[in-house]
């Protein structure tokens, strides 16, 4: 995944675009790459919240419109017991990508830049 920042960053990302793999998404794991991520796919826009049950990494996450410009970034943190809270960017979206807590304020990504996946 390449987003256009100045400069522009790269993010190797594991991509999750069925049901099944958003739901589990990054639960469960301990760690995470520097420069890893995941990249959660939707067919259409949807404005869906995303959740941290189960998942032990503090999260920031980049949601992106139909015309690849991030739309919201927000920084999630760990959930191991119910009630989770959960993070939305309160607009429609079509794919949304998690990260370290932090990468995209370290690597100057904001509102605006531009997503391609490949």
């Amino acid at each position: 995944m390449t987003i256009s920042s100045t400069p522009v960053t790269h993010l190797r990302v594991e991509i999750a675009d069925t049901a099944a793999e958003r739901a589990r998404g990054l639960m469960g794991r301990t760690a995470l790459g520097a420069d890893e991520g995941m990249a959660f796919l939707f067919d259409s826009p949807t404005t869906a919240a995303f959740w941290m049950r189960d998942t032990r990494i503090p999260l920031s996450i980049a949601f992106w419109n139909a015309s690849g410009r991030i739309v919201a970034i927000l920084d999630m943190e760990p959930c191991l017991r119910d009630p989770c809270p959960t993070y939305a960017p309160r607009v429609p979206y079509v794919g949304a990508v998690e990260a370290n807590q932090g990468f995209f304020e370290e690597h100057g990504v904001r509102v605006g830049d531009r997503v391609e996946l490949g």
